[in-house]
């Protein structure tokens, strides 16, 4: 029950992550809460592995918080990445060297 517990406060970071950090516009509305889920549920099954008590603090604690540091990083370098292939790929196409595609028939 623990699990369910801490992936939705890993789905809620990674909400709160994609309106409060900036880019939003650059990836879909439920991928970084989905990488949220993800690491919260990954890191709480790796420190259960370790022996940590699912009843403590601590493993609460370092769940949610490396949960928020890996969904910033991530939404911030996305983000990033992505602005800057969309910008190559505009130069690309106002140069005329990359090919349009043509829609399938």
């Amino acid at each position: 029950m623990e699990l369910l517990f801490v992936t939705l406060g890993g789905v809620i970071l990674g909400i709160l992550a994609r309106y409060v950090l900036p880019r939003r516009g650059t990836h879909g509305v439920i991928l970084v809460p989905a990488i949220g889920a993800l690491a919260s549920a990954v890191i709480w099954v790796a420190l259960t592995w370790l022996g940590w008590p699912w009843d403590g603090g601590w493993i609460w604690a370092v769940t949610l918080v490396a949960t928020a540091v890996i969904v910033a990083v991530v939404d911030l370098v996305l983000g990033r990445v992505r602005e800057e292939a969309d910008r190559r790929r505009l130069a690309d196409l106002l140069s005329g060297r990359a090919p349009i595609s043509s829609p399938a028939r």
